[in-house]
């Protein structure tokens, strides 16, 4: 498939402009600007729904070399606003490849630019925090399109997530032997959770982010996954009375990215909007029992607000412990609850794409639901 040449431009919302060509859909496409700095994984950064809502930016020069196919997609089709990068391979080369990423883009809809000095737009980004902005072709008027990017709405205060759950629940089968029954919360959830969890004879739930706690307790869960998703999770409260009512039973809680946060603030912790978030597969990760890092996959905009010294507890939350520290900035990578079987990471343990440094945590998880079953057999 040719290239377009069709020249496009990419404006903020501080007016600061910077001119490429289209490439993908034709059309106009409004959203956060955030940057990714994943060298590969470009699929499963377009279909991860946490970028709704957002214009992503790769800092990697080079995307779309091995093409795209039908394994790596993480969402049925893609959920990102808009897709920036430097430049597009021209011709993927992958004996897994289906398609172009030009192609891909083209196909559902999402209008991208390329040929923009994404290095310039990345440290603007880091200098000035992740901002609205636009892709258009330049045919658009500017000073129109600019009172469009002032009328979008800012990601705070947004619920993303209940817009994009799955509406109705579906099940993932255990492989294997059915050890455990687990509960989905679907906020946006990637589809590499579900399958791990199957992995580890799990037969998986996943239910709409509305679920009420009283259809929830009659599945009769061994334990509760709270997914990752988009949006400030100061607006989102379904699974809030959820984590503490199956908590509080005794059933184990694990929640990841926006699952993370849900269940600081579940136990009374706040959480605020980052600069420019954390978007890459690099992401280093000190987990404070057994002082070690790990290197992980990450993609939020909000993070869990700690104290003076992060190791030492969360402000309104005394009952939860951090587990886990950013090495970049200090932010709250991962809380668990001191008496109850709750525990979260703010990252992505599933990492697709990304390092699997992290995926013990989905072993601790069943570890977890077995510690509930022994003692009940034990009596049997």
């Amino acid at each position: 498939m040719p290239f377009d040449f069709t020249p496009a431009y990419l404006l903020l919302e501080d007016g600061r402009r910077f001119d490429g060509r289209i490439l993908g859909a034709q059309g106009v496409a409004l959203g956060e600007v955030v940057f990714n700095t994943g060298m590969a994984g470009y699929q499963e950064v377009l279909t991860d729904p946490s970028y709704t809502g957002q214009l992503v930016a790769m800092t990697y020069p080079l995307i779309g070399n091995y093409g795209v196919n039908d394994e790596d997609r993480e969402s049925d089709a893609p959920a990102v606003s808009g897709f920036i990068v430097r430049e597009a391979a021209r011709r993927p080369s992958s004996w897994r490849s289906s398609g172009s990423l030009e192609g891909y883009l083209k196909v559902h809809g999402i209008v991208g630019i390329q040929g923009i000095d994404t290095r310039a737009l990345t440290l603007h980004i880091r200098d000035q925090g992740a901002m609205r902005g636009a892709i258009a072709p330049a045919t658009v008027d500017s000073d129109g399109l600019f009172e469009r990017i002032l009328a979008h709405p800012r990601m705070e205060g947004l619920d993303l997530a209940c817009g994009i759950s799955t509406q109705r629940s579906f099940q993932v089968k255990a492989e294997g032997e059915e050890r455990f029954h687990v509960v989905a919360y679907d906020f946006g959830m990637k589809a590499h959770s579900p399958r791990l969890l199957s992995q580890r004879g799990c037969r998986v739930t996943v239910v709409p982010a509305s679920t009420e706690v009283e259809e929830i307790r009659r599945l009769a869960p061994d334990g509760i996954f709270i997914s990752n998703g988009p949006g400030d999770p100061a607006a989102v409260d379904e699974a809030i009375r959820a984590i503490r009512e199956f908590a509080e039973s005794g059933v184990p809680v694990f929640g990841i990215c926006l699952g993370h946060q849900l269940i600081a603030r579940a136990f009374g912790a706040e959480t605020y909007k980052l600069p420019f978030g954390h978007h890459g597969v690099n992401h280093p990760v000190r987990a404070l029992r057994g002082d070690r890092v790990e290197i992980t996959s990450q993609n939020h905009g909000f993070a869990v607000r700690a104290g003076v010294d992060s190791s030492a507890g969360i402000p309104g939350a005394p009952e939860l412990e951090v587990t886990h520290l950013n090495l970049y900035d200090g932010t709250v990578e991962g809380v668990e609850h001191r008496t109850l079987p709750v525990f979260s990471v703010q990252y992505h343990p599933e990492a697709a794409p990304g390092p699997h440094d992290s995926r013990y945590l989905f072993d601790q998880f069943v570890e977890m639901m077995e510690a509930r079953r022994a003692p009940a057999e034990g009596t049997a």
